[in-house]
């Protein structure tokens, strides 16, 4: 029997496949558009198992639900018995996702609580678990979103890039960084801070950056009790390397996952990005660490 409060996200969370059906979370998805065609970033995560690789950025944009394919979701949770729903969504600062599902709110058969997670990737991923484990366990509507809005508060992102110009180009981060980093063949570090992807230290070689990222997850982790998510885009040695390393050095790691990135992250990121969000609280995914 579904929960009465219904979890519903996009398709930027890049959860596990088997956590969305175990949990009963409704994803809608976001779009790239690829030589004029729109193509559902989900529908790109299904095919991703046959070794498809994200397309290439200079063919790609991207676009946000419209509002109605969130009154449709809404509709069908509550079709499926839902008497309200809790809509965890990426952060206002990188999309207009948050305002189209509030918009779509407005025409739903229940009422909708809709949550900024102020992050992207597992960064909204792991507020989206937390909220489906409180509704799991028959919390109200306002619980269930206050559990998304307390884990989104807790988590750390961090995350590396071969180059920022994919970032440039999509308006997420300033020409100056850029071309500074392009003049010093700098690696950089960023990390989200306040919704926003933000640098947050320049490192002279890709294997510097990627021992750094691991450092910056281990000092998040601290010593108590924690799930970390090692996210990438084509570069799934390098994640299985760096999530061995976690697994050695964080002492109480109660869970880690390694997920790859659809192509909505990819075009503003580019090939060979390295992420890895740490998230304090109870354990969420169904993984052994």
């Amino acid at each position: 029997m579904s929960p009465p409060v219904a979890v519903v996200t996009d398709s930027t969370a890049y959860l596990p496949p088997e956590e969305i059906s175990r949990r009963g979370i409704v994803v809608v998805p976001l779009q790239t558009i690829v030589g004029g065609r729109p193509l559902d970033d989900t529908a790109w995560a299904e095919g991703a198992s046959t070794g498809d690789a994200p397309p290439e950025r200079g063919q790609v944009t991207t676009s946000m639900p419209a509002p109605s394919r969130f009154t449709d979701a809404y509709a069908e949770a509550a079709a499926r018995g839902a008497t309200g729903i809790v809509s965890v969504h990426l952060s206002a600062e990188m999309s207009g996702t948050v305002e189209a599902a509030r918009a779509g709110a407005e025409h739903s058969p229940v009422p909708v609580d809709v949550v900024d997670s102020r992050s992207i990737a597992m960064g909204l991923g792991f507020p989206v678990l937390a909220a489906a484990s409180a509704a799991a366990r028959g919390a109200t509507r306002a619980e269930v979103a206050d559990a998304a809005r307390r884990r989104a508060e807790s988590v750390r992102s961090f995350f590396y890039v071969d180059t920022l110009e994919y970032l440039r180009r999509g308006g997420r981060i300033g020409a100056a960084e850029t071309l500074l980093g392009s003049a010093l063949m700098i690696k950089p570090i960023l990390h989200i801070s306040d919704g926003a992807i933000v640098p947050l230290e320049k490192v002279r070689t890709a294997s510097r950056a990627i021992a750094r990222l691991e450092d910056l997850a281990v000092e998040a982790a601290g010593t108590g009790p924690v799930e970390v998510a090692v996210q990438h885009l084509a570069a799934r040695s390098r994640a299985d390397t760096l999530a061995a390393r976690l697994r050695r050095r964080i002492p109480a790691l109660a869970g880690l996952i390694v997920v790859e990135v659809g192509p909505v992250i990819g075009a503003h990121v580019g090939p060979g990005m390295l992420g890895i969000t740490v998230s304090a609280g109870e354990p969420l995914v169904s993984a052994d660490p």
